[in-house]
């Protein structure tokens, strides 16, 4: 839905229009030809977290391709991630094998940061990302 105060539009992805209830927040928000995509974490659609931390990782990859798809983006347009981990340290190898498999060359710019709790209990991972919008004119 377009914002009617502004030119920003406000998109979810019906399959996790739960957490938008929940939380109060746009999955994706289209804004001057780029698209900001709230945090996703290991999540699936019945708020369920695996305790695998590799499958709990891809899980969070599949829910940010939805959000991209959603405004008709994909995983290549992303140019800026922020990965948020809690026991980075102690994951990382596994994250890294798990991004390998969805981010190709040319690498998005990319930030890991550890905290010690995240919003959904039991999560390891969120992700925060800003990819170009395709559907911008130019």
């Amino acid at each position: 839905m377009a914002d009617s105060a502004s030119s920003h539009e406000h998109l979810s992805v019906g399959a996790l229009a739960e957490f938008t209830d929940q939380w109060h927040f746009s999955h994706v928000v289209r804004a001057r030809g780029l698209l900001f995509l709230s945090g996703v974490t290991g999540t699936d659609v019945e708020g369920h977290v695996d305790p695998d931390p590799a499958r709990q990782f891809n899980q969070a990859f599949v829910q940010m391709r939805q959000y991209l798809a959603a405004a008709g983006a994909d995983i290549g347009d992303l140019v800026e991630m922020t990965t948020y981990h809690v026991g980075l340290r102690r994951h990382l190898e596994a994250f890294i094998a798990v991004k390998d498999r969805h981010l190709q060359h040319p690498y998005p710019a990319w930030s890991a940061i550890g905290v010690s709790e995240l919003i959904t209990p039991r999560a390891l991972l969120e992700i925060r990302a800003v990819a170009s919008d395709p559907q911008a004119t130019t």
